[in-house]
């Protein structure tokens, strides 16, 4: 019997639903419904794999069998055949090995692991912004530090987080092209920060209100309107805008508000959902605002969503103030180190900060959500207009 070239042209034509092998690894399979595809099966090392070779009749015996002979040399070379034709895929078709195309594929691979699944864009938005429109159409493997240093060196100043940003998506992308088998430079962003120098920009922390003068604002705020209902509730709650301003009636269980995990910044990929203390006035203020709830949310806009970070920014800056909503977090924060002997660990529990590594963590399974409820109350007479003495976590 031939070791090869068993089949012929008629035999294939009228052949019955199966597999046949034509030798040295190349096979037709006939399908049920009535067509047919070759495959090669070669063996590199120490394994056999499988290739598409085509289907009949486009493919015809004779070239079938050039096909085979190709491919079974390249893996006597000791390469395997399948990644070799993959890589003259890429090749031929370099648009598909873009930077554009290759951003996409990334932020997919890992959108799982995002806040909300990426979803609001976020991830995205520094490389959509600065980088794409100027090297989205470069190939991934040709893309190098000069041009990374070229196009982000207009903002690695100016705008210096965004360019730290971009950058670090940059490095995901390019070691996603890397685990791809793609041929790129793994070092190209570290290169480019090299080239660019070390940022002269200077962060500006979000302007915060002194705690002693907490109060005189927390008074102004005395008509039951949204904005004002929501300003105090964050004031007294110390929450960050994006859970304060998509709170749902459900999460209100009494004197505990539970804000699920995915909700939290900075906790990514946590199961654990946080428990805010409610201080007898965050109650009465939630009472105030159920009559204005839509749709579950407690602080609806007339769109059908909720109200905007920038509907609060704005109030305070008509006010004429520097200050700005987020910075009540920094004067909750101020007033815990300076007018409370509240333990570190359980201040920072109070703006939901993760101060220890996953492992204490995992030991101390507490939020100290009984420490905290006190000092909310505490917190809570202070902005109502109490006293500023030194108050005693255990008094």
């Amino acid at each position: 019997m031939r070791a090869k070239n068993r089949l012929t042209s008629s035999f294939i034509k009228t052949a019955p639903v199966g597999k046949h092998c034509d030798g040295a690894g190349l096979w037709l399979v006939k399908r049920d419904d009535g067509g047919a595809q070759w495959v090669q099966r070669v063996t590199i090392h120490g394994r056999r794999r499988e290739m598409g070779l085509g289907g009949f009749p486009s493919l015809g015996l004779a070239d079938a069998r050039k096909l085979s002979e190709r491919w079974r040399n390249v893996a006597a070379n000791g390469r395997d055949p399948v990644k070799e034709r993959e890589a003259e895929e890429r090749a031929a078709r370099r648009e598909d090995i873009s930077l554009a195309v290759l951003t996409a594929d990334a932020f997919e691979a890992r959108k799982a692991e995002l806040k909300g699944d990426g979803k609001a864009g976020r991830w995205l938005s520094p490389l959509n912004l600065h980088v794409l429109p100027r090297l989205g159409r470069v190939p991934v493997t040709d893309l190098d530090q000069r041009d990374i240093r070229d196009t982000l060196a207009p903002i690695w100043h100016e705008k210096a987080d965004t360019a730290r940003k971009a950058m670090n998506r940059l490095s995901i992308v390019l070691k996603h092209a890397a685990a791809l088998g793609l041929d790129v430079d793994l070092q190209a962003t570290e290169k480019a920060k090299a080239l660019l120098g070390k940022s002269r920009h200077v962060p500006k922390h979000i302007p915060a209100m002194a705690w002693q003068d907490v109060p005189g604002f927390y008074a102004s705020l005395e008509e039951p309107t949204l904005t004002h209902l929501a300003l105090r509730l964050s004031i007294l709650t110390g929450v960050r805008s994006k859970p304060l301003r998509n709170l749902r009636l459900e999460q209100i269980d009494g004197d505990v508000w539970t804000i699920p995990a995915e909700g939290m910044k900075g906790r990514k990929g946590a199961t654990a959902d946080y428990n805010v203390p409610l201080s007898q006035e965050a109650q009465r203020i939630i009472d105030f605002a159920r009559p204005h709830a839509r749709n579950g949310f407690l602080f609806p806009n007339t769109r059908g969503g909720v109200i905007s970070d920038m509907t609060l920014s704005r109030h305070m800056e008509r006010r004429g103030l520097e200050a700005r909503p987020h910075g009540f977090r920094t004067s909750l924060r101020t007033w815990l180190a300076e007018a409370t002997d509240a333990p570190h660990e359980v201040a920072e529990a109070m703006l939901a900060h993760v101060v220890d590594s996953g492992v204490v963590r995992a030991y101390r399974r507490t939020d100290f959500l009984e420490q905290r409820r006190v000092l909310a109350e505490r917190w809570a007479s202070h902005v109502t207009g109490g006293t500023g003495q030194l108050m005693t976590l255990t008094g």
